[in-house]
């Protein structure tokens, strides 16, 4: 289970820090119906990364993914391989496309539109980001795809999965407990985050994807030598 959680965490974690699911459920939390549309666009992040983690584990479990003695399957080095190359493409991708020192990356067009959001657009919302995504379904995938390639068994790898998706979830729950719990001075710690990661996106994503990228390089070479 150890080697299940381990692997996992790089991905789960790029996915907790990406910037656009926390500025967009702390735009939600400032609209009139921000309670509401702030817990619809979390459960529905949770619920979708859930959904699919749990596939894509389960479709790795059954491909043999492991070996019978629990190292990784061959083909697993060759998926942990593509997924390395394209980490690193949407690496520089994010770099060469970063807007210039001092301004701001345009935002997306449905922001504009957020405060006149319902609770199932804001779920609708949040699926679509959480796995429709380019960026985070390649970290489910790699994420999952090294849940299913550990040596754990049908436990270790259904905990593993349960803390991956707790993990990936933080960056739409901890603004969420912030606000349900700060009351009136959590408006100004998520206006401080949101300014933060609306400067920094092109910086965090560009230094995780290509970590992350090295890291699936480096395993997929272990798995395959």
């Amino acid at each position: 289970m150890g080697d299940a959680i381990g692997q996992m965490l790089p991905s789960a974690v790029g996915i907790a820090i990406s910037p656009l699911p926390l500025i967009a459920v702390i735009l939600m939390l400032a609209t009139p119906e921000g309670r509401t549309n702030g817990i619809a666009f979390a459960a529905g992040w949770t619920f979708a990364l859930a959904a699919a983690t749990a596939l894509l584990v389960l479709l790795g479990s059954g491909a043999d993914a492991a070996g019978d003695d629990g190292t990784p399957a061959a083909w697993t080095g060759w998926v942990k391989l593509a997924l390395g190359v394209l980490f690193v493409l949407l690496a520089v991708k994010q770099f060469t496309g970063r807007p210039r020192e001092g301004r701001v990356a345009a935002p997306p067009g449905w922001m504009a539109a957020i405060d006149r959001f319902t609770p199932v657009k804001s779920v609708g919302l949040a699926a679509a980001l959480a796995v429709a995504n380019p960026k985070n379904l390649v970290l489910v995938v790699g994420g999952a795809l090294a849940i299913a390639g550990s040596g754990a068994g049908t436990g270790g790898r259904t905990v593993a999965a349960v803390l991956m998706v707790v993990v990936a979830s933080l960056c739409t729950t901890l603004p969420l407990a912030v606000y349900l719990l700060g009351g009136e001075r959590s408006a100004g710690t998520l206006d401080g985050w949101k300014a933060w990661m609306s400067v920094h996106n092109a910086a965090v994503m560009t230094t995780v994807l290509g970590i992350l990228g090295a890291k699936y390089v480096g395993d997929a070479l272990t798995t395959l030598a």
